[in-house]
């Protein structure tokens, strides 16, 4: 029982991990700082711990997805990141895959189910 857990627990993350980067880059459309993010997607039904946010914008900015800018007019500093002109051209491509992938097992799913 706990080996099969573990495979699920597994597999889980694995979807889960392939889906985080579509994600964050739908919401970067415009300006926004990590916990901000956090609120946007946590509202949006996708629960995000900050510990695989940070290294995942830091990624994403990396591959010139995001670019960052840091504000310090308020009380403290804030690193804003959004998508770049690249990250945008990507954005879209990858949300068309996703809107035919989608399409393709709700299909598939519901064949199973009749």
């Amino acid at each position: 029982m706990g080996e099969e857990k573990d495979l699920l627990s597994a597999l889980l993350l694995e979807l889960r991990r392939g889906t985080l980067t579509i994600s964050v880059l739908s919401q970067m459309k415009e300006p926004k700082y990590g916990y901000a993010l956090v609120q946007s997607l946590e509202e949006k039904g996708i629960a995000m711990d900050p510990n695989t946010l940070y290294p995942l914008l830091r990624r994403l900015e990396g591959q010139g997805l995001l670019e960052s800018q840091w504000e310090t007019g308020g009380a403290k500093p804030r690193k804003y990141y959004r998508r770049t002109e690249y990250g945008t051209q990507v954005y879209e491509q990858l949300k068309t895959q996703w809107e035919s992938l989608s399409a393709a097992m709700e299909r598939m799913l519901r064949e199973e189910d009749a």
